[in-house]
């Protein structure tokens, strides 16, 4: 992402842009994502698919680079997207490293001076500018961009490092949480693991519902993952983080409510009495899942319909529209792939991300109060605000040059 805003620089005009980076090759989180084919962006984005600061900021940042431009922009480098059912869009080749090079290979084209292997301890404000303090030594700038992630995937360098320069140069810090992360239960049935399924999840948060979110959600060795469960898992933790109580149910049949279900197996009952009750789940459940729900309702599979009673039927029903899921945490920053929290939204000017608080900082990407669901949106933020602070940044240097 630091590189893309690099290359959006020099595109504009600027004269000197120099990209620091504490990792020895930058761009390490694009290697890692999209199960390394790198998800670049989504074919549909709208300010609806993120949550955090004020949509109405998101709205105009996102407008300043939309998506077509945004696959323009990486079939310039040679990149070309292809957009699979989903609508998420990959590069051609299926490979995160092709990205990485391209962006990296075109900010050296535009004379771009990389300085890698460069741990950047302090930004602080020096007459007109700003003064660095490196592991390579001090540094001066005349405009600085804090490019440098939240909190999820440390491992790739993101370890809040530019929350705290950020802070640190007069921002509020909206308080972070992992978002889009594996979800821990307390009780985790070993004989589904693997096992993937549609489902739709809903959050009530104080005995109100606030969320459902409906997907592919993947029951695990520690919990679940997978799309559905990924995207819950930030209101979740944000809930936790405001000291209230979160409850998630996991509804097996999506689309569907209790009463329409119950009203499916009283149908059944009297169609197929003899019918056992395994082998009427499995008409719309994975056979393991159907097995493991049977368990927990304490109901023996070969029960024959016709014995099944009310209380039992409606706790069924119940189970597969409603059940409550145990989570106790999610698996952290350390598996997370955004990070929900950051620098408050409305300390940023969005026609050119600079702050409001220290002219000539601009902020970009995934530090600012703002996080996408998965498929592409949150590198569609990344795109759109380094590609916004480019702009800001010509026309701040070219008024006060």
């Amino acid at each position: 992402m630091q590189a893309a805003t690099a290359i959006f620089a020099r595109r504009l005009g600027h004269a000197s842009v120099r990209l620091v980076d504490g990792a020895a090759r930058p761009g390490a989180k694009i290697l890692v994502s999209g199960g390394s084919r790198c998800n670049v962006t989504n074919a549909i984005v709208t300010a609806r698919d993120y949550w955090g600061g004020r949509r109405t900021i998101v709205k105009r940042v996102l407008a300043r680079l939309p998506v077509a431009q945004t696959i323009r922009f990486f079939d310039e480098i040679g990149v070309p997207l292809k957009e699979e059912p989903t609508a998420k869009l990959f590069p051609r080749s299926d490979r995160s490293r092709d990205v990485l090079d391209a962006l990296l290979a075109t900010a050296r084209a535009l004379e771009v001076t990389l300085s890698p292997s460069t741990r950047v301890h302090e930004v602080r404000r020096e007459g007109r500018g700003f003064h660095l303090e490196t592991s390579r030594g001090p540094l001066a700038s005349r405009a600085v961009v804090l490019a440098t992630g939240g909190l999820s995937l440390p491992k790739t360098g993101s370890d809040g490092g530019g929350l705290q320069m950020a802070r640190a140069l007069g921002h509020t810090v909206v308080p972070t949480t992992p978002a889009l992360a594996p979800l821990l239960l307390d009780r985790v049935n070993a004989s589904i693991s693997g096992v993937a399924q549609d489902v739709e999840l809903a959050l009530r948060v104080d005995e109100r519902q606030t969320e459902r979110i409906r997907g592919p959600m993947l029951w695990t060795h520690f919990g679940v993952s997978g799309p559905a469960a990924l995207d819950m898992s930030r209101h979740w933790l944000r809930a936790r983080l405001e000291g209230r109580r979160g409850v998630v149910t996991v509804s097996l049949r999506p689309g569907d409510v209790f009463e329409s279900v119950d009203r499916e197996w009283s149908a059944a009952t009297a169609q197929r009495p003899r019918v056992t009750l395994q082998k009427a789940m499995v008409e719309t459940l994975p056979a393991s899942v159907a097995s493991a729900l049977l368990g927990q309702l304490g109901v023996q599979g070969d029960t024959r319909l016709a014995d099944l009673t009310r209380d039992s039927r409606r706790a069924l029903s119940h189970a597969l529209t409603a059940l409550p899921l145990p989570i106790v945490d999610s698996r952290g920053y350390g598996y997370a792939e955004a990070t929900a929290g950051g620098v408050a939204l409305d300390e940023i000017d969005p026609a050119s991300m600079e702050s409001r608080r220290c002219a000539g900082l601009f902020l970009v990407g995934e530090m600012l109060d703002v996080d996408g669901r998965l498929g592409g949106f949150n590198f569609q933020w990344a795109w759109a605000s380094g590609r916004t602070a480019a702009e800001g940044l010509a026309r701040t240097l070219a008024s006060h040059p």
